[in-house]
Parts: C-alpha cells; sequence; structure tokens
C-alpha cells in the first residue's frame, strides 16, 4: 500500500490503485465472542464499504435451510422469507431493487451474498462490502471457492476471555454429566474453531491474516496498519473514530451491567474472574492452542494434568462439534435448521 496513492478525490476509505484487490470483498471471522463485530464496525467507520449492521447467515444456515440454489424453486423459497427478516431490512434495498436479480442471477450462496451486497454498495454509493458472521469461519473453503477474490481477517482473542464470555452468555453447553466442568465446554469449542480456521487459512496464502483482539482494541492504530495493508484501504484511524458506529459506540460486551465495572476492560478479565484452579483446568484443554496463537498459559505444565473426565470431553466434545456441523449442513436436517436468526417478521 503506497500513502501516496489517496488523493482529495478518492472517497474516504478507499486507495487510488490498479489492483483488483482494493474492491475484494473482506470476510472479518473469528469465533463468537472475539471482537468481530467490532473489527467489523472499525472497517465500516473507514469509508468505502457497504454499511450492513448485521450477520448475513448465508454460509451457515441460508445455504443449506432452502436446498439448491440452482433451482430457482429453492431461490423463490428462501426470498419468501428473506424478504420478511431484518437482514433483507438492513440493506436498505426494496425488494423491486433486488428479487429479480437473485431469482435469475443466484445459482449458489455465494452468489446469493455477491449479489446482495453489491446491490447494496451500489446503492450507497461505495465499492466494497464486508461481512462477519462468526461461524463463517466453518465454511471458508467453501466461501473461497464461490467468491475466489474473498480476504479474509481473523480476529483471534484469548481462548481463557472467549471461554469466559461465552460461558457467561450460554451459547456453548456442556452435556448433562459435564456440568461440574460446564467451564471447559466453551474453551473446548474455542480450541477447536480457531484450529480448524488457521488450517483453513493454511490453504489461501496471501488472501488469508490474523490479528490479535487484543490489539485491535490496545494499540488500534498499528493493528488497523496491517490489515489496511493486507486489504489494500485506508483504515485511517482518526476517521474511524470520528465516524463510529456499531460496536465501536456501543460494545458488545457480555458483561454489560454486571454490578462490578468488568465491562470497563475486556483484554485479560479472566484474570480477575477465574479461580487458579478453573484456570489450571482450561488450560489443561486449550494451553497449546494458546501458545500456538500467541498467549502464554499461566499455570505450570504440572499443573495441567488432565483428569480422565477432562481427557474424555478434550476427545469427544470437537468430535461431536463436527458431527453437528456436518448433519446441519451435508443431510436433510439442514431442511429443518431454526430461522430465528434470520429475525423474520411475522405475517
Amino acid at each position: 500500500m503506497n500513502p501516496a496513492a489517496v488523493t482529495a478525490e478518492n472517497q474516504p476509505g478507499s486507495l487510488r490503485t490498479t489492483s483488483a484487490r482494493s474492491k475484494a470483498p473482506v470476510f472479518v471471522l473469528g469465533c463468537g465472542r472475539s471482537g468481530t463485530k467490532l473489527l467489523y464496525h472499525m472497517l465500516l467507520s473507514s469509508g468505502g464499504f457497504a454499511v450492513y449492521h448485521t450477520e448475513s447467515n448465508v454460509f451457515n444456515l441460508l445455504a443449506w435451510r432452502f436446498g439448491d440454489l440452482a433451482k430457482r424453486e429453492n431461490r423463490r423459497a428462501l426470498l419468501d422469507h428473506w424478504l420478511r427478516s431484518k437482514l433483507f431490512y438492513r440493506t436498505g434495498l426494496s425488494r423491486e431493487e433486488i428479487e429479480s436479480k437473485i431469482l435469475e442471477e443466484c445459482h449458489n450462496p455465494g452468489d446469493f451474498l455477491r449479489i446482495v451486497m453489491e446491490t447494496t454498495a451500489q446503492k450507497q454509493g461505495v465499492e466494497r462490502w464486508a461481512e462477519c458472521t462468526p461461524l463463517h469461519l466453518l465454511y471458508l473453503p467453501l466461501i473461497k471457492k464461490l467468491i475466489p477474490n474473498a480476504l479474509v481477517v481473523h480476529i483471534i482473542r484469548d481462548g481463557r476471555d472467549v471461554t469466559l464470555s461465552l460461558d457467561r452468555i450460554g451459547w456453548i453447553k456442556p452435556f448433562s454429566w459435564d456440568k461440574k466442568r460446564k467451564l471447559l465446554a466453551p474453551g473446548i469449542f474455542w480450541r477447536w474453531i480457531v484450529g480448524k480456521a488457521r488450517r483453513y487459512g493454511q490453504a489461501m496464502p496471501g488472501d488469508y491474516m490474523e490479528i490479535h483482539y487484543e490489539d485491535v482494541v490496545e494499540r488500534p492504530r498499528e493493528a488497523l496498519a496491517r490489515i489496511g495493508q493486507f486489504i489494500e484501504h485506508d483504515l485511517d484511524y482518526d476517521r474511524i473514530q470520528q465516524n463510529a458506529q456499531g460496536a465501536m459506540v456501543d460494545p458488545n460486551t457480555s458483561f454489560r451491567g454486571d454490578g462490578q465495572e468488568r465491562e470497563s476492560n475486556p483484554v485479560g478479565r479472566w484474570k480477575t474472574v477465574l479461580s487458579s484452579d478453573q484456570v489450571a483446568q482450561l488450560e489443561s484443554v486449550i494451553a497449546d492452542r494458546l501458545q500456538e496463537t500467541g498467549y502464554e498459559p499461566v499455570t505450570a505444565e504440572s499443573g495441567r494434568r488432565r483428569t480422565l473426565p477432562v481427557a474424555l470431553m478434550s476427545f469427544l466434545y470437537p468430535i461431536y462439534f463436527g458431527a453437528k456441523i456436518w448433519l446441519k449442513t451435508y443431510t436433510p436436517l439442514a431442511r429443518t435448521a431454526n430461522l430465528g436468526r434470520m429475525g423474520i417478521d411475522p405475517e
């Protein structure tokens, strides 16, 4: 990225460059509770990106719930639901601006997302769009196949903080017989999904990067400069602050109103909330992934020995997570997926 390329003729956020990369879609992804929404809203606040304040849920839900989109009847069924949902309302488009394009030009989930976001960008007078559905991490190979120019920014947060947040909101629940060790279920999930994403990222060198949540929060200028160079976009921190929107203004914290002001510092919160025994048990199942991603365990290796129940959880839960995704993707169960994420208005 050449700073000299920025001119007054450019709209905010864009760079004058001959590279198609500067217009490529950007997927800001990460395990839930890792800061995906914050970083996504930073990109939107920089200018030059279509403003779309929700997660598209295309590859984790819509792609499978309505069947093969190469069939017109399935596209019609998808539209009948999508046009009544918050996913449509937040595009700012009218039915007339998008319906015929989907019916005539869409043949797969990649087409659907691209058509929706390009149409939204065109209406807003910008040339680029981004996306931030956390579970799309699990579909990176398909995303890259259907949207070849996609750039992926994988935001990674300390697994101990992610575990604490996921446990608080109850997204990843343990089996009934593991309730005494319930903190481990979200910890194992973090280890599993981050590991899968990193393996997928290795297959797309040059189009995948990782950034630490802690750097985005504590050293935003440096973090944004790295991301800006990667995606070829001017992520000016001062302009982003002036145009702050979404999670930059209203943080998406799971500790809001807990009476202890824990939301004031989202970095290293686990140090003040978890006991040493809880940390030791959690690190016994995620220490390797912590170290791989640049975080240091605080429990000595001798104190991270797993009990038999913990070892069984560490072995079985990733199999369960993988099987659940497979069933919801490649079997008839996909057609029964809950549409709650779409936010559909009642008829």
